[in-house]
């Protein structure tokens, strides 16, 4: 074994394996941006234990930002793999479904006890479904035509956002209403029915843009990153309430596509003996026949 056969074996062993390339600086991007929002995300408990609940959703915001940009910048780059969606999805779980929790939890339903903690571990556990649901409905091979344009369910980091409107609504209007135990616990517990349903909601991952709507698009962020400055959690209330209202329109929408490809797969209804039908090959023969 550890004669000259057993090195040459060795040799031949080391030598036959297959050598793995080292990444490249572009397939490593998108992993640094979910390293970073993993970063934030957990940051954002710390300002939570701090009480400062406008650092904490301004860091849960900063990793929101780093979500959508990994994926995007992943497919661009034409970077994805395995373990960049294992890390997503470990980031996501901590962002946008145990810090929430956590948040909301420090903020007012730690009032409740331990029923307030229960309704953290319910939105927590239902965020890790949703994601585990997301990951094994990627590799779908069929995916019906309408599937890249909505969401199964509200997403991880739209249900975070959901489930800290009323604090924002704390931090803009005061204390009174939206810092009461029972309300933070009734949102937490439909977002997080929510992320589990297959109620669809809009998604933008394959949005397609045409040139004219350049113009307007750059207005309309113009506009929001000025009442973003002036107006931080108002403007965040503000979009959290439209985007409720948009999950009705998904679901007609939806129901409008599906209604739609039923008809366009439906076989074209035949007449009694084969009449009417200008292409059967018998009408056709028939007619050359009795040409000239």
């Amino acid at each position: 074994m550890f004669g000259p056969g057993g090195r040459f074996r060795r040799n031949a062993l080391h030598e036959s394996r297959p050598r793995l390339e080292p990444p490249t600086l572009n397939r490593l991007i998108p992993n640094v941006l979910t390293v970073l929002a993993l970063c934030a995300g957990f940051t954002a408990l710390r300002f939570a234990m701090m009480e400062r609940w406008d650092l904490a959703i301004f860091a849960v915001m900063v990793a929101a930002v780093f979500d959508v940009l990994d994926g995007r910048l992943a497919r661009l780059l034409n970077s994805t793999s395995k373990f960049g969606a294992e890390l997503d999805s470990l980031s996501d779980f901590l962002c946008f479904g145990a810090v929430p929790a956590m948040m909301v939890y420090l903020a007012t339903l730690h009032h409740l006890g331990g029923l307030g903690w229960a309704f953290c571990l319910v939105f927590a556990v239902c965020c890790a479904l949703r994601l585990a649901r997301f990951n094994t409905m990627i590799g779908d091979p069929n995916p019906p035509p309408w599937a890249g344009a909505y969401f199964v369910g509200v997403p991880a980091p739209a249900g975070a956002f959901l489930a800290l409107l009323p604090v924002m609504g704390t931090i803009q209007f005061g204390g009174g209403f939206f810092d009461r135990p029972w309300l933070n616990a009734a949102v937490m517990l439909i977002v997080a029915a929510l992320m589990v349903s297959r109620v669809p909601t809009f998604s933008t991952k394959k949005l397609k843009l045409t040139p004219s709507m350049g113009l307007p698009i750059l207005l309309m962020a113009v506009i929001l990153a000025a009442a973003i400055a002036s107006e931080p959690f108002l403007t965040f209330l503000v979009a959290g309430v439209l985007y409720l209202a948009s999950i009705p329109v998904s679901v007609w929408s939806q129901a409008q596509a599906r209604r739609a490809m039923t008809e366009d797969t439906l076989p074209a209804p035949a007449l009694p003996g084969g009449q009417g039908d200008l292409s059967s090959p018998s009408r056709a023969d028939s007619t050359s026949e009795n040409q000239p």
